[in-house]
């Protein structure tokens, strides 16, 4: 089960780790192209649009995993509810757009409110269909419609931003029925906004099983279910994008350096995007997979081999971001590069993220959703205190710290919470060893660099082979100790 686990999360990854990869290529094209405070504006609406995609969906993702294989209208019944909010609130930002524009002070740019809105809406319409690919163990469809999503985005950023300027110089005529240059950044916008329309439309057809009608005993069952999700996916994504939302507010500087201090932090975010797209990936995956597996006479022993063997890769990609610095940093902007220090912090608090992820199945397979969404609370309460405070103080390596400190209490009281509700013997003794490994050999090639005067990338190398071979020694034998456990040898 574990080799199934671990192909699904492969092809799931081609879409989100292969697939995004190619939309962070992206990343130099936006930094190199656009001012900091320009690159700001883009990453306050997407801090933005985290939030709303929480309440589009209203839970009704996973609340659609818990009930679907018990009851063939849950799709229907979950389908035809996110339909009527995401038409509902899509009608209200087109009657509102104004009052919106401009209390985001962007009232000169009103087109902003328009095309995120309608983003959000194809995305959130999409979900419930990706959701039952999912459940349906279709990988494959999934990860090409989602190929097709990200690809059309890379080609229509690249049209707007890179040709149609090299065109308008030619003197095209046509080309000023699509293109004006005074539209900047709103070209990436109106890029993610025909590439989500095309997604949509790809499932398209699986909209028609809204037909087998809607259930309201079984909707008031996942309402109940669902809800407590939305505070936790909601808490979630204050843990995640709330620091990108208040930096332009918490900044001590005026609106542009605070915008171009936002846009240098989000930049520099991105450089931990491989160890946030192999969780996406792994969560993708491994939600599907912990709830059908659930029922084994092995699961937990099977659950903690996954966090062991989860830890060791995260920590891998950990290695190879932070000691590959000097080569990651060429995907940012020179303008950009200031932030670097966060990388390390930034990557560090995902591996947590990652943790946390792998030991919440204790309230999702309990049915203790409430108490899941009270440590998420938990987690959304330090991130908000602690940015309040550290913003003003330390700037964006404030927002940083306080996203470390986050997962990584939120991983501990998850555990301490697990092991009463459902206690799985994870091998935490390990899953320690190798984070602190990992980090001491962050550590050591800050100290060694200077001393052996090595190329960066020759002691990057060395570190990295080091970690393999420790790695491989100790599993193989936890492995033999293992076997020798189930044979009943001492």
């Amino acid at each position: 089960m574990l080799k199934k686990l671990a192909s699904q999360t492969a092809i799931y990854g081609l879409s989100s780790i292969v697939g995004r990869f190619i939309n962070y290529l992206l990343v130099p094209l936006y930094t190199y192209y656009f001012t900091a405070a320009e690159y700001g504006v883009v990453s306050e609406f997407y801090a933005y649009s985290g939030f709303l995609s929480v309440f589009l969906l209203l839970g009704f993702e996973t609340g659609y995993f818990r009930f679907h294989q018990d009851h063939p209208k849950a799709y229907s019944t979950a389908l035809g509810f996110v339909l009527l909010v995401n038409i509902s609130v899509a009608v209200l930002c087109f009657v509102f757009n104004q009052a919106i524009s401009s209390a985001l002070h962007y009232s000169a740019h009103r087109e902003y409110v328009i095309c995120f809105a309608l983003i959000l809406t194809f995305d959130a319409l999409a979900a419930l269909p990706f959701a039952k690919l999912r459940a349906e163990n279709r990988a494959l469809r999934f990860a090409s419609i989602k190929l097709i999503e990200i690809l059309l985005t890379v080609a229509l950023s690249l049209f707007f931003i890179v040709l149609c300027p090299l065109l308008k110089k030619q003197n095209i005529t046509w080309l000023a029925l699509i293109y004006r240059e005074e539209i900047g950044i709103g070209y990436i916008f109106l890029a993610n906004l025909l590439a989500s329309a095309s997604k949509f439309l790809f499932l398209a057809p699986q909209f028609g099983a809204i037909c087998r009608g809607f259930d309201w005993s079984l909707f008031k069952r996942m309402v109940a279910y669902s809800l407590p999700m939305v505070i936790i996916s909601f808490a979630g994504i204050v843990n995640e994008m709330l620091d990108r939302a208040l930096l332009k507010y918490f900044l001590p500087y005026d609106n542009e350096t605070n915008l171009a201090q936002l846009g240098i932090y989000s930049a520099c975010y991105k450089l931990s995007i491989l160890m946030t797209l192999f969780i996406q990936a792994f969560r993708y995956a491994a939600e599907p997979f912990f709830f059908s597996y659930a029922k084994n006479s092995d699961a937990k022993r099977v659950y903690a081999q996954v966090l062991r063997y989860f830890t060791i890769f995260c920590v891998f990609i950990f290695l190879l971001v932070t000691l590959y610095l000097d080569f990651f940093k060429y995907f940012i902007g020179a303008a950009f590069r200031s932030g670097l220090k966060v990388v390390p912090i930034l990557l560090l608090a995902n591996l947590f993220l990652g943790i946390y992820v792998n030991l919440s199945i204790w309230y999702k397979l309990s049915d203790r959703t409430a108490m899941g969404a009270g440590v998420s609370l938990l987690g959304a309460g330090l991130t908000v205190i602690l940015n309040f405070y550290w913003i003003p103080w330390l700037g964006y390596m404030g927002s940083a710290y306080a996203t470390l400190v986050c997962y990584a209490v939120m991983a501990g009281v998850s555990y301490v919470l697990g092991q009463i509700y459902y206690p799985v013997a994870y091998h935490i003794k390990a899953v320690i060893g190798y984070l602190l490994f990992g980090v001491g050999l962050y550590f050591a090639s800050i100290v060694l660099q200077p001393l052996l005067a090595w190329q960066s990338g020759c002691l990057a190398s060395a570190l990295m082979v080091l970690y393999t071979l420790v790695t491989l020694l100790f599993e193989r034998y936890h492995l033999r100790h293992q076997r020798l456990t189930l044979q009943g040898q001492p």
